[in-house]
């Protein structure tokens, strides 16, 4: 832990022995640290000289930890002034950088890393660099300049609590070691999915910057990286449709990896979805199904969520694309108390986008359908 201070782990042990004993001479610390007296005689002048450690001016030959509140601080303090004079020193290059660059609005949102050692250091620089997500899609094959093993930066990051969202194309965990690689993912809490194919490789930090190959046949591994842009938008784009796509995977109690079922509505949410599409506002839907408006309105909004679409006239087209609702122009006509909430009724709705969109508006007291949506609690 104090490794960032210049410690080694055998400095850092002889200091909180020295903290816990006090005082102590370098037979006894080398006992307790079972070392050689030399190695741990060489340990405290090196703490000597970081201001941890000094020799006892009472008893010749024993040694003293310094107040660690005092002797700590001290050096963080040190630390964090050469860390900001670095984070300068970097802003200053960068900028420097920038203006001996032919193309600098070019650059500010692209670049082309070439080389296997460039794009492997530019890879795991992305995800050391992450703080709140990473998100990745991974195909099978070869590799472009890191393997899963060599990828020590996600573990890292992972620890660090920085979440992971990974699309795995199904040949992945075909490949020798790919169970026990992902076992081990997912034992780190991250998010993981599973689909036949993955159209690229990619990875995205803190939706802010992203990686894709370049490479061709017989050209050396590259890479681009891209920055805030529409590019990059679109990449983002493009992650979450096949992460909405993808079905997840779960760590069973024995170790083992399975796939979730496919998420999808139940029968009351087909019924709901069925009646507006009819063209029934929220309050007929809910009068009709004997549910309450609230509970009409969170369902819809939990469909939106489902479907990762920001409007009802969107989850009307993603109902009829996904096949929960047909073509046929037949209205429902159930009744209260004869509604039965299976999946043929909610089947035989027009899959009207325009009557499922208007449908919030005419409800009392919703003036738009984001406002029905999300108002509703």
């Amino acid at each position: 832990m104090l490794g960032v201070i210049g410690l080694d782990d055998v400095q850092e042990s002889a200091y909180r022995s020295l903290v816990a004993l006090g005082a102590a001479d370098v037979a006894d610390l080398a006992h307790r640290l079972q070392l050689p007296e030399a190695d741990t005689e060489r340990a405290l002048r090196r703490l000597e000289r970081h201001g941890l450690a000094a020799q006892s001016s009472a008893r010749t030959g024993r040694w003293v930890a310094a107040p660690p509140g005092v002797a700590l601080g001290a050096l963080l303090t040190q630390h964090r002034h050469e860390l900001e004079q670095a984070e300068l020193a970097a802003a200053l290059l960068v900028e420097e950088f920038r203006a001996e660059a032919r193309e600098p609005a070019v650059l500010d949102l692209v670049e082309v890393v070439t080389g296997a050692n460039a794009v492997s250091q530019r890879f795991l620089q992305l995800q050391l660099g992450a703080t709140d997500e990473v998100c990745a899609l991974v195909t099978g094959g070869d590799p472009i300049a890191v393997s899963g093993v060599d990828n020590d930066a996600e573990e890292r990051a992972a620890t660090r609590g920085v979440a992971y969202r990974v699309v795995l194309e199904r040949v992945v965990l075909e490949a020798p070691g790919g169970i026990a690689a992902l076992a081990e993912a997912m034992g780190r809490k991250e998010q993981v999915r599973v689909v036949d194919r993955v159209p690229t490789k990619l990875v995205i930090a803190d939706r802010s910057l992203a990686m894709v190959p370049l490479t061709g046949r017989g050209a050396q591994p590259s890479a681009l990286v891209v920055h805030g842009s529409g590019l990059l938008e679109s990449l983002r784009g493009l992650f979450e449709a096949v992460w909405r796509e993808a079905l997840p995977l779960r760590l069973g109690h024995g170790g083992e990896v399975a796939e979730e079922g496919v998420p999808g509505p139940d029968a009351t949410d087909l019924q709901i979805l069925s009646l507006l599409l009819a063209g029934m506002t929220d309050a007929s839907v809910a009068k009709q199904l004997e549910l309450g408006l609230r509970t009409v309105q969170r369902r819809v909004k939990g469909l939106m969520e489902l479907t990762g679409v920001s409007t009802r006239l969107q989850l009307g087209w993603h109902a009829y694309e996904k096949g929960w609702v047909a073509r046929d122009p037949v209205r429902n006509t159930a009744t209260p108390n004869t509604a039965t909430p299976n999946t043929a009724t909610a089947n035989t709705a027009t899959p009207n986008a325009a009557a499922l969109n208007t449908a919030a508006q005419d409800t009392p007291g919703r003036s738009t359908p984001a406002g029905a949506v999300e108002g509703s609690g």
